[in-house]
């Protein structure tokens, strides 16, 4: 027997109409490409999304075909999302950060049909655009006054295509599990692979993050997603915020640290969300200005493992609030995040970082379990460490075009790739990744646990861990630093600050100081690069 509830589909344009019904004057600040700030709400959003939707369905986009856009966190590029999604077209966001052939590679697998771009971007369009055949039409994300004045392309100004039309359009229906986005990994082992959103998967995403021990968004937030929208979805702030009449900042293209800032303080920013090496550059200019953060409430760190040293730093020096989380692409991205249960309620001092710094528990919406190397799951001790595997409504199923059938069983879990321990409480914490974590002597070292106390030294800036050949361990830890600015500290200063804080066998054997450590382009410390720049060293001990 079914129940007599009205069939009523978990469709994406719904989350914008109720935006502009019930918080249709709620502000929407962007940082725009051109330079000024650039006031709109919800209201006004809304009616440009069925505007644009209205233009794509005239010139014959429709059902399936793939969209992509190219662009920061800005007004315009979510009325491009939502337009796109309402014809039931599929946005398709790509990473900047990526090279040209990476992009043009990526493009061509998704068989895009448009682009969305902004000025920023234009030269790498003006590059790659030729080598995507299925591409028919590029929309520059400005004004008239501000298009490209000489291009071998044919370029189609944003303004000029939403204004041609009146807005007079009805959002097309379909099935809820309808293709709505696309987010291609960032491709660290092998070729990048494409995850697939459908309206359903990202209708529920928005509504688990709005939970209160998830991102906790309401309608009296001013949100700033730092995080990009083609870093997996703005982790889903681009759906939650409307779906619960937040107002958001966007900080367009400026990611520095003073102008990070300036938002958060002239728009008295509540809550933001980014990775750790944005809050690396924020902190280091607040240190230089001697400046505060009077409105800022919270702060969700995710994308990397956040060191305890920068949680310590945002609550005791600022009063702001962390929330560790971690998530995939794969993953709409949400998996877990950090609030704290009633059981650590009352922690403070150490044992309160020492929470913090695991990833946090799962949300209604992931299932979550960790097993051993023959697939037997591992017990909730806090110990055991194995392989993390995932599912939920909001999880990916498969890759598109069908890569990478390894990572997911029968019954529907997806292997993150990650190993982790998850304690009684549920809280997990990533050990490492796979193909990341040392084996010496038989025994699992952690190195995101080395970086994070690494971090800790007061003249490090960065810091990062890759295991070295030991002609008797296998492998040893070497630990990369880069020193602060106008800082000297020595590898007998680094080691000696760890010293007592790890077991003596996880100490690494050697400490290397670099000008740069290379990222993905979603900020991750990229390991491959830094095994091929030590590929020749061997440990002075060895």
């Amino acid at each position: 027997m079914h129940g007599l509830m009205q069939d009523w589909p978990l469709l994406c344009h719904k989350i914008i109409d109720y935006a502009a019904q019930q918080h249709g004057q709620r502000e929407i600040i962007s940082r725009s490409v051109e330079g000024p700030i650039v006031r709109t709400n919800y209201g006004e959003v809304r009616n440009r999304a069925l505007r644009l939707a209205q233009a794509l369905d005239r010139d014959g986009f429709e059902l399936g075909d793939r969209i992509a856009t190219l662009g920061w966190n800005t007004a315009r590029h979510m009325e491009a999302w939502y337009g796109i999604m309402g014809i039931g077209a599929i946005y398709h966001t790509l990473n900047p950060r990526l090279f040209p052939e990476q992009i043009a590679w990526i493009m061509n697998h998704a068989e895009d049909k448009a682009i969305f771009v902004d000025l920023t971007f234009m030269p790498i369009i003006e590059a790659i655009a030729d080598k995507v055949p299925s591409l028919r039409k590029i929309i520059v994300m400005t004004d008239a006054a501000h298009m490209p004045k000489e291009s071998k392309l044919d370029l189609v100004c944003y303004e000029d295509f939403v204004g041609a039309s009146d807005g007079d359009f009805t959002w097309r229906e379909f099935d809820e599990n309808t293709a709505a986005g696309m987010c291609y990994t960032s491709g660290t082992t092998g070729d990048p692979k494409g995850v697939l959103y459908s309206h359903r998967s990202n209708v529920i995403h928005a509504l688990i993050g709005s939970l209160p021990d998830a991102l906790d968004i309401a309608s009296n937030e001013i949100i700033m997603p730092v995080v990009p929208m083609f870093h997996a979805n703005a982790w889903g702030i681009a759906m939650a915020a409307p779906l619960t009449g937040a107002t958001i900042v966007n900080p367009g293209g400026m990611m520095d640290g003073a102008s990070i800032y300036e938002l958060l303080d002239t728009e008295k920013v509540s809550f933001t969300a980014a990775v750790p090496t944005v809050w690396l550059m924020l902190l280091a200019y607040l240190e230089e200005t001697g400046k505060k953060l009077p409105y800022l409430n919270r702060v969700v760190i995710g994308g990397s493992a956040c060191p305890r040293a920068m949680t310590q730093k945002f609550q005791d020096d600022y009063d702001v609030d962390v929330v560790h989380a971690w998530g995939m692409t794969e993953m709409s991205p949400l998996g877990t995040l950090g609030s704290l249960k009633p059981e650590y309620a009352d922690f403070e001092g150490d044992a309160r970082l020492d929470i913090q710094e695991k990833q946090g528990y799962a949300p209604f919406g992931v299932e979550m379990k960790i097993t051993d190397d023959d697939n037997v799951p591992c017990p909730w001790d806090g110990k055991t460490f194995g392989k993390l595997k995932v599912r939920g409504p909001a999880v990916a199923k498969a890759y598109f075009g069908g890569a990478g059938k390894e990572q997911f069983d029968a019954e529907g879990w997806f292997d993150t790739g990650d190993v982790a321990h998850i304690n009684e409480y549920g809280y997990m914490q990533i050990t490492d990744r796979a193909k990341d974590v040392i084996k010496s002597g038989g025994e699992w070292i952690s190195t995101i646990d080395l970086e994070n106390l690494a971090v800790g030294h007061p003249d490090v800036q960065e810091a990062a861990v890759i295991g070295i050949a030991h002609p008797k361990w296998d492998e040893r830890p070497l630990l990369i630093c880069i020193r602060k600015e106008g800082k000297t500290p020595g590898r007998e200063d680094i080691l000696g600050f760890m010293e007592g804080k790890i077991a003596k066998w996880w100490m690494p054997d050697d400490v290397a100081f670099v000008d740069e450590i290379p990222h993905t382009a979603t900020g991750k410390i990229q390991k491959t690069e830094l095994r091929k720049q030590f590929a020749d060293y061997s440990f002075p001990t060895a």
